[in-house]
C-alpha cells in the first residue's frame, strides 16, 4: 500500500461488507478504522462510512480501486481551484483489452453528458453536500442516482489528470456485452426506483 502525499490530516475508513479475505486484518495494520457488518447495498455502505467520517471531504474508492500518491492535493487543488463541492477523475481501467472501451466511456463521455456520471470508485463530495443531499440513494447503481441529482443543481467536474486506477475485472469475467448488459439491467432498477 502506497502512502498518500498530503499534509492534510486525513482519516481512512473501510466498511467491510463480510468480506472472507484478508480485508479487514490488512486494513487495521494500516490503523483504517474498520467498520464490519454485511451491508443490504453498497449505497448503505458507502453511507456507513460516511457516518463515521468528520472530515469536511470524502473520497469514496472501491476496494479495487487505488489512487495515485498525489490524489488527495491534486483533487483539493482542482475543486478549490473550480469552485466545485463534488467531482471526480480521469481513471485508467486494468484488465483486458477491451476494457479500455469502458476508460474511454468514463473519461471522455460521463464528463460530457449534462448531468456527469460520477463513478462510485472515484467520488470526491464535500461533506455538507452530501448530507445536503442526503447521502447515495439506496437504489441500484447510486453512484449514477446521485450524481444525476446532484448534476441538476450543482456543478460537478472532472479532473484532467489520471489518479486513479481500477479493476476491469467484471469486463475480463463477464466480457464487455455482459458487463454492458448487467449495468444496463441496474439502471433499469434504478430508473424504477426513482419513478
Amino acid at each position: 500500500m502506497e502512502s498518500l502525499e498530503t499534509t492534510v490530516p486525513i482519516e481512512v475508513i473501510v466498511v467491510d461488507g463480510g468480506s472472507v479475505d484478508d480485508t479487514v486484518a490488512i486494513a487495521r495494520e494500516y490503523d483504517a478504522t474498520v467498520i464490519e457488518g454485511s451491508d443490504s447495498s453498497i449505497a448503505a455502505g458507502r453511507n456507513r462510512g460516511a457516518e463515521y467520517a468528520s472530515g469536511q471531504w470524502f473520497a469514496f474508492v472501491d476496494a479495487d480501486t487505488r489512487v495515485r500518491p498525489d490524489y488527495l492535493p491534486t483533487m483539493l487543488e482542482f475543486v478549490e481551484a473550480n469552485d466545485l463541492t463534488v467531482a471526480s477523475a480521469r481513471c485508467r481501467v486494468t484488465g483486458p483489452s477491451r476494457a479500455k472501451l469502458v476508460e474511454l466511456t468514463i473519461n471522455h463521455v460521463f464528463p460530457r453528458l449534462e448531468r456527469p456520471v460520477l463513478p462510485g470508485f472515484n467520488f470526491f463530495v464535500h461533506h455538507r453536500t452530501f448530507d445536503r443531499f442526503d447521502g447515495f440513494p439506496t437504489v441500484p447503481n447510486e453512484d449514477t442516482a446521485l450524481s444525476r441529482e446532484l448534476g441538476a443543481t450543482v456543478s460537478t467536474e472532472y479532473c484532467p489528470e489520471v489518479l486513479v486506477e481500477t479493476s476491469g475485472r467484471r469486463i475480463a469475467e463477464q466480457g464487455l456485452t455482459g458487463t454492458l448488459w448487467y449495468y444496463t439491467r441496474l439502471d433499469a432498477q434504478r430508473v424504477r426506483a426513482e419513478y
